[in-house]
């Protein structure tokens, strides 16, 4: 059954003379959050890093179905630089900071990640202090709760990761830093507010013209680039029950001062991924992995492979990670897994991704 919320539809009086600022628009929950926002009818300005990103942002409404009219604006503001987020901030009612750099490959030294990410937060909310904005709903991440591993590996939102666990990638230190920092920074003022969503793996439609690293998963799986995968167990959410949450955070007076977990049930493994992409994409079956290393093959192999990295970390463990704060706070209610994989996969194969055939066992689930 479709799930999806209309956390916001109460405000439609009025969102008209609201603004909201979104940050890292051209990424997979930025996108969506600015074809949600519109479409309610928000005025949506969103940050790009330089003049011409726009089109970016403007092909991803398009593929979500959604005309903006005249409730979309830009603005040029860069996470590495304090120049244009004044102007950025300027009549803004809510802030939605979703950007945040996330390498591709392993970046030369952990500051070429961890600095934007730390300084940008701090600028994005300095920015909105100074415009008296009350409140920043900031994307922070579950890499950011749950990569230190616990004795029962059950987390929740009052858990952290150690940003000295051994082992620990780049990015998943970016992200525990940055948000430790931005915890500061209000804390420190006491006169704007925080609310920190944080997202286990991001699964759903792609908006964009490239897949994020968590879609490019299951894209890479359909096409048989990943004919074998580490034992790996985590958790997933629809980008757009993300973008739900981010909506209830942004407007629930209870949100002010907390973080919230994005999860939508218990832990599934890459190998468990498979399986489901098999029996609802059957002529795919073929490409789909077929072998699921052990914990210790990923330990060796992750020596030499950054790529292993994060599974080695995790050492084949599976989390028990709670959505009931999110649930019993703000009323959100996520998709099913299965939904969002199956979803995810049939919006690799609307962008062009062509499988030996296009049958199904079964309907994509409404």
């Amino acid at each position: 059954m479709n799930t999806q919320n209309t956390a916001v539809s109460a405000s439609a009086s009025v969102s008209e003379r609201e603004r909201v600022l979104v940050t890292g628009g051209t990424g997979l929950v930025g996108s969506h959050s600015i074809a949600r926002l519109t479409g309610e009818g928000y005025r949506t300005r969103v940050t790009i890093r330089e003049p011409g990103q726009e089109a970016q942002v403007l092909s991803a409404l398009r593929r979500a179905g959604v005309d903006p009219a005249d409730r979309l604006e830009f603005a040029v503001a860069d996470l590495g630089a304090d120049g244009g987020w004044a102007e950025a901030m300027d009549g803004v009612s809510h802030v939605l900071h979703h950007a945040s750099p996330f390498p591709t490959t392993p970046p030369e030294t952990e500051d070429d990640v961890i600095r934007p990410a730390r300084d940008g937060a701090l600028r994005v909310l300095s920015a909105a202090r100074e415009a008296g904005v009350p409140r920043v709903v900031m994307t922070s991440s579950y890499a950011a709760v749950g990569y230190t591993v616990k004795p029962d590996d059950h987390y929740s939102e009052t858990d952290w990761t150690d940003p000295d666990t051994e082992g620990l990638p780049a990015y998943h230190k970016s992200k525990v830093l940055a948000e430790r920092a931005a915890w500061e920074y209000v804390h420190a003022h006491g006169d704007i507010e925080l609310t920190v969503v944080n997202p286990t793996g991001i699964f759903g439609p792609q908006l964009g013209d490239r897949p994020s690293g968590s879609v490019g998963l299951v894209r890479n799986m359909l096409t048989g680039r990943m004919p074998v995968v580490p034992v790996m167990y985590f958790g997933v959410v629809d980008v757009r029950d993300v973008v739900d949450l981010h909506l209830r955070a942004m407007l629930h007076p209870k949100a002010a001062g907390e973080r919230f977990i994005a999860v939508a049930g218990p832990s599934i493994s890459l190998f468990g991924m498979a399986r489901v992409l098999r029996e609802h994409f059957p002529a795919a079956a073929g490409l789909l992995p077929s072998e699921e290393l052990t914990i210790e093959q990923v330990i060796e192999a992750a020596k030499t492979e950054p790529a292993l990295r994060d599974a080695a970390a995790l050492r084949g463990r599976i989390p028990v990670i709670s959505n009931e704060k999110a649930r019993s706070v703000l009323g959100w209610q996520p998709r099913d897994i299965v939904e969002t994989i199956v979803a995810t996969a049939d919006s690799q194969i609307r962008l062009g991704l062509t499988l030996p055939s296009s049958e199904r066992t079964t309907a994509t689930p409404a």
